[in-house]
């Protein structure tokens, strides 16, 4: 799989001067590929003589791409890289440090002469820098073993960007000026330039069980599409792409036996390679959460015309791509999420769709008062589906796949997290012990919990691996992912869970705004306009003065009501109304700011979100909290308006 595509270029000298980047591959052979930086254009040519008089040479490990901001056009490249680890004879790097390189010679990348482009690019720098990037020159990390082994054919020659799952292609926007130019000139001199990332996670380990070595891995893909932050990217969009979606394949890779008194060869042909494949996404309704500084967002369903459209495309998309859909819904029955389970819940009734199943589980109720094992139920109500789906396996001397995958759970949450990874990694270790025994390694009763270091390392990957989705997405590591990583709930992991819960809080209100304006510039979303003056809003706060000097005031107070405790205390009275006054300032100030709460949070700005908070269609709204003393006022009404009209389309 994947071993006879077109080579990639691994390591390239970059030399710079004031016409173009031009990059010569460490293979020997003399070419380069030169970027003229005064046109635009992109050359491949033969080297007539080494271009050592051009200065010191720069190690680049891969070009990104290209984006155009308001004054330049920028390259984008991988300085540094770090193995993480050898996959079934295939280097999986990691990039660690990039370069912006500007086309335009009176640009500095590092000191632009315009704040808009400033802004721009510390966008683009702050988005590679916080990601997890992944890549192969050899292997094809965006898709999945199964359907690997189905192309397997048809890819013998073919360039590795051709053939990646479009989905996680992450970095194909920035890439279409490569593309473009390789599809309309048939320029195949430029495959080997062409390196596609994904964003997600890849870890393997090695493992000993009952005389067997073998290999984990665990892998997640994170889609491009409809790409963000927690509360800046919910739901569904018109095209059908859900927010948060992540495909997880959990790979086994049986080694040969190794026969008595007999040396142990390592090598990568294995006995046998096993893959079992689920997915997670956003609830496939057009639906927010509007940050307004509370701690608990203000609900928002819109209940748009299309909604069955849409949530009918996504679905059948699935289906078309894995097979048969188990719709696990973890969303809690009672109380703020009720509304987005009872809509979901409605339209998949009123679609009623071939190849999929829904299947409830108030994770909340059912594992309270730390009853962890209680996830046991949604097993047990699942095992029919999981064992109909099957898992993908294939054995070296077999010319045909033992199993294949039929279908796939696609689990949800609210934030599709923290209940979502315990939920995912009971199922991964139900079918790897179902695989185990099939291979004749574990007894009929017997499970990978009786053997404690294999135990240990599956849930110690499947907590990284949550903790990384997590961050991704949600800004802080996973929530429960004691239990994951220890197989119990512990009252450490509660506390753990409160610190990042507050973590969570303060980076989804006052950093993901610009993390969020990243996914957006990066995937293509947002293209700037050339000219920066056509952008100021981007770096001008236009709110009124009173609404920025609010968090001044509170910092004053604060400062003014501690330097008081150090005052002199010559009448009692005059400390009294000192306190008195500053408290009343503070107090003031707090009041304003929460009243007013939607005009403090740190909103997306290339996208804005004004459709969103301020919608009046037909929908659900929990509340209308931070928008000012007049909208404060109706809320009430119109809460108990917005209840009534759901029940009546119930």
């Amino acid at each position: 799989m994947s071993s006879s595509l077109s080579p990639l270029h691994q390591r390239l000298r970059l030399y710079v001067d004031n016409e173009a980047y031009t990059f010569v591959p460490d293979t020997g052979e003399p070419e380069a590929l030169v970027f003229h930086r005064l046109s635009g254009d992109v050359q491949h040519r033969k080297l007539k003589a080494p271009l050592n008089s051009r200065g010191v040479a720069r190690a680049v490990y891969g070009i990104i791409g290209s984006i155009s901001l308001t004054l330049s056009e920028y390259l984008i490249v991988i300085t540094a890289r770090e193995l993480r680890g050898r996959f079934m004879g295939h280097d999986v790097f990691r990039a660690t440090k990039f370069d912006i390189l500007p086309m335009s010679p009176n640009i500095s990348a590092h000191n632009p002469p315009h704040e808009v482009e400033a802004h721009l690019l510390g966008l683009v720098r702050s988005h590679f820098y916080t990601g997890n990037f992944l890549f192969s020159y050899t292997f094809d990390l965006t898709t999945r073993l199964q359907v690997q082994w189905e192309n397997k054919d048809a890819a013998v020659g073919k360039p590795l960007w051709s053939l990646v799952d479009d989905r996680f292609f992450w970095n194909k926007f920035l890439m279409t000026k490569f593309t473009d130019t390789v599809t309309s000139e048939s320029n195949q001199s430029l495959f080997a330039y062409i390196l596609p990332i994904m964003y997600g996670t890849f870890e393997i380990r090695p493992l000993f069980l009952l005389g067997r070595h073998m290999q984990l891995a665990l892998i997640s893909r994170r889609s491009r599409y409809r790409a963000g932050t927690r509360y800046f990217r919910r739901g569904i969009d018109e095209e059908g792409h859900v927010a948060n979606f992540n495909e997880t394949e959990q790979i086994l890779l049986l080694e040969n036996p190794t026969p008595p008194g007999a040396l142990r060869q390592v090598d990568d042909n294995f006995a046998a390679k096993l893959s079992f494949v689920q997915i997670r996404g956003s609830v496939p309704l057009f639906w927010s959460e509007i940050n307004t500084l509370r701690y608990k967002p203000d609900l928002q369903i819109m209940d748009r015309d299309d909604t069955a459209a849409v949530m009918k495309k996504h679905l059948m998309e699935q289906v078309n791509t894995y097979g048969e859909q188990s719709l696990v819904n973890l969303i809690n029955k009672k109380g703020h999420e009720q509304p987005v389970k009872e809509a979901y819940e409605r339209y998949v009734e009123l679609l009623a769709l071939p190849n999929t199943r829904y299947e409830y589980f108030d994770f909340h109720s059912e594992c309270k008062n730390m009853q962890w094992d209680r996830i046991s139920v949604l097993i047990d109500r699942m095992i029919e589906d999981i064992d109909r789906h099957g898992y993908f396996q294939v054995n070296t001397n077999d010319p045909n796949p033992v199993k294949v995958q039929k279908g796939v759970v696609r689990t949800n949450c609210m934030d599709n997290l923290d209940r979502t990874n315990v939920v995912q990694a009971a199922l991964a270790k139900w079918t790897l012990n179902v695989q185990l025994r099939h291979l004749g390694i574990l007894g009929k009763d017997a499970g990978v919990d009786d053997y404690e270091d294999f135990s240990k390392t599956f849930r110690e990957m499947w907590a990284d691996h949550a903790d990384a989705i997590a961050k991704a997405y949600g800004g802080s590591g996973a929530l429960k992912s004691d239990f994951t990583r220890t197989n119990k709930r512990t009252s450490k992991g509660v506390l753990e869970d409160g610190l990042k819960s507050l973590t969570r809080y303060l980076r989804n209100t006052f950093f993901d705004g610009p993390r969020q304006d990243g996914f957006d510039l990066v995937t293509g979303n947002w293209v700037p306009r050339k000219n920066p003056s056509t952008s100021l809003s981007l770096v001008v706060d236009t709110r009124p003065l009173l609404t920025r000097a609010m968090p001044v005031v509170i910092s004053f107070s604060i400062f003014m009501i501690l330097a008081g405790l150090t005052l002199p205390r010559s009448s009692d009275y005059s400390i009294i109304y000192y306190f008195l006054i500053w408290f009343s300032i503070l107090s003031f100030a707090l009041i304003f700011m929460l009243i007013h709460g939607i005009d403090f949070v740190v909103w997306p700005k290339l996208i804005p979100m004004t459709d969103i908070i301020y919608y009046k269609g037909d929908g659900f709204r929990s509340a209308r909290h931070g928008m000012g003393l007049k909208l404060s006022s109706v809320r009430g009404a119109e809460k108990v308006e917005l209840e009534n009209r759901r029940k009546r389309d119930d």
